[in-house]
């Protein structure tokens, strides 16, 4: 008797938790829009125009607050963005020179904008293996870089990938209970290969009497694999903080060493079942040569040549480009140019496991593009705590009005879904992702920005230009450590009240 095949697995339930204020609007803005009815209604004892006229002022002052965009901005927050973004262009914050021009008076070139105060230093994990750990002191936070060396699924069976993704799942969520850990973030970068890798191991292992044949091959290959063909590395950050626990001091670069360390062994062999392969940590020369390259891509070759030749590597304080100006819709990095895209909308409905293939692969249209995954892992007794809200406010959404009643329904049944798994042991984590497409000119940027709102969709996915922001989501983007939502200068009741 003949077994029908099984269906491929499909994967979903990517909720953004809903607001417990009124038809949308925050808790803040519900309150404030409670208190100036009510402030209205008392105000037609004393008079009616008055009444009408601070009924005007209310709806002034909460347009602000209600109306969002297609990516769900507030026009609020588009003003904050607006005028943080005059602020900085009007104090030169968008400009930056490094070296014996700059301003530095040490003629480095440190990392700019959000990393500028970064210090790299390297310690050994428990195998022995050194490891590269960035401090930054403004947040107090460590962290440490893993490369891997994915497999890819080509001529993979669909069981095998169904069995990475779950290994992949149980990876991220044990990050939760990792003790100190603030952020993770996958990053899968795609640029040309050079050939200097492909060429150093043929140099390597090509015997001095070997047949004329085989040599004349050997040389076609090197001049012909390289053109066309790109190079992919993916990066796994995680950053801890320096406090053991919220309120308490903050350890010493030594002991926060010491802690991530101890911790790199289990972290690194609990990624080999994931399809990452080969999981090691970076070492500081690997992890300021990859920055270096990121920022500017055309000594991509030299650093390479450098490294075959057993030269000595660079520093932190060489990582960072010797120019760079931000624009409202870019980033102008020594000869390069970036656009950075934010996900603004997870993948509705169930996807496969193969939905973000496209948006990794190298493109034409693109020199180097950039994939990063931000993740924000809660802790077991606050995600029980987040899945609960979310059912609650799901809930009183779906109780305000009968109309719409279809789509509340699927939201309170999506939410009470997340709040079993959440029951059974599955962990609960916030998830982003930025998109960064780096090019030689400014005239390959629409090429590069069509390819992206192309490749997107394809994705599943949503995304648009962080506006204002390019320096600092460029910076998010490389594997730094970075946790934006701690960089921002927009108080957090203010962000509530949004």
């Amino acid at each position: 008797m003949a077994v029908a095949d099984a269906a491929p697995r499909t994967y979903g339930n990517f909720r953004k938790p809903r607001t417990s204020g009124l038809r949308g609007l925050s808790l803040g803005a519900t309150l404030l829009l409670f208190a100036g009815l009510v402030a209205v209604v008392l105000t037609t004892l004393v008079s009616a125009y008055a009444a009408l006229a601070l009924g005007l002022v209310l709806v002034v002052a909460t347009a602000p607050l209600a109306v969002r965009d297609r990516h769900g901005r507030t026009l609020m927050q588009r003003g904050a963005v607006r005028l943080a973004w005059w602020r900085t262009t009007s104090a030169g914050g968008h400009l930056y020179r490094s070296g014996p021009t700059g301003r530095t008076g040490h003629g480095s070139c440190r990392l700019p904008g959000l990393a500028a105060e970064s210090v790299l230093t390297e310690a050994q994990d428990g195998y022995g293996r050194p490891f590269a750990m960035i401090t930054v002191p403004s947040t107090g936070h460590h962290a440490v870089v893993i490369s891997c060396d994915a497999d890819g699924a080509a001529l993979v069976d669909e069981q095998q990938v169904d069995t990475w993704v779950a290994h992949w799942g149980q990876w991220l969520s044990a990050l939760g209970a990792e003790p100190g850990l603030v952020a993770a973030s996958v990053s899968v970068e795609s640029a040309p290969d050079s050939g200097v890798r492909l060429q150093q191991e043929i140099i390597a292992n090509t015997a001095a009497d070997a047949p004329g044949l085989a040599t004349e091959m050997l040389r076609e290959v090197l001049a012909a694999y390289p053109a066309g063909s790109a190079q992919i590395a993916t990066r796994i950050t995680l950053t801890y903080s320096g406090a053991a626990r919220p309120g308490s001091p903050r350890r010493s670069v030594e002991d926060m060493a010491l802690h991530i360390g101890t911790r790199l062994p289990g972290l690194t062999a609990g990624l080999s079942m994931t399809g990452a392969g080969t999981a090691v940590p970076m070492t500081a020369t690997e992890l300021a040569e990859a920055v270096r390259v990121a920022y500017d891509p055309t000594v991509s070759t030299l650093v390479e040549e450098a490294r075959a030749a057993g030269g000595t590597g660079l520093t932190w304080d060489q990582a960072g480009p010797m120019a760079a100006q931000e624009s409202w819709d870019h980033y102008r990095h020594d000869g390069a140019y970036s656009i950075t895209w934010a996900m603004t909308e997870a993948p509705q409905g169930e996807v496969f496991s193969n939905v973000l293939t496209s948006l990794v692969q190298p493109n034409r249209d693109i020199a180097r593009k950039r994939i990063t995954l931000l993740y924000r892992p809660h802790s077991r007794a606050e995600g029980a705590r987040v899945v609960q809200q979310d059912y609650r406010n799901a809930l009183f959404n779906a109780q305000q009005s009968q109309i719409g009643q279809a789509r509340d329904d699927a939201e309170v049944s999506a939410a009470r879904r997340t709040t079993e798994e959440q029951a059974q042991g599955h962990g609960v984590i916030r998830f982003g992702m930025l998109v960064t497409a780096t090019v030689a000119s400014a005239a390959d940027l629409p090429r590069a920005a069509a390819a992206v709102d192309n490749l997107a969709p394809a994705a599943r996915i949503a995304v648009r230009p962080v506006y204002g922001s390019q320096a600092a989501a460029f910076a998010a983007a490389l594997p730094l450590g970075l946790v934006l939502p701690l960089h921002t200068a927009l108080p957090q009741t203010v962000r509530d009240v949004m």
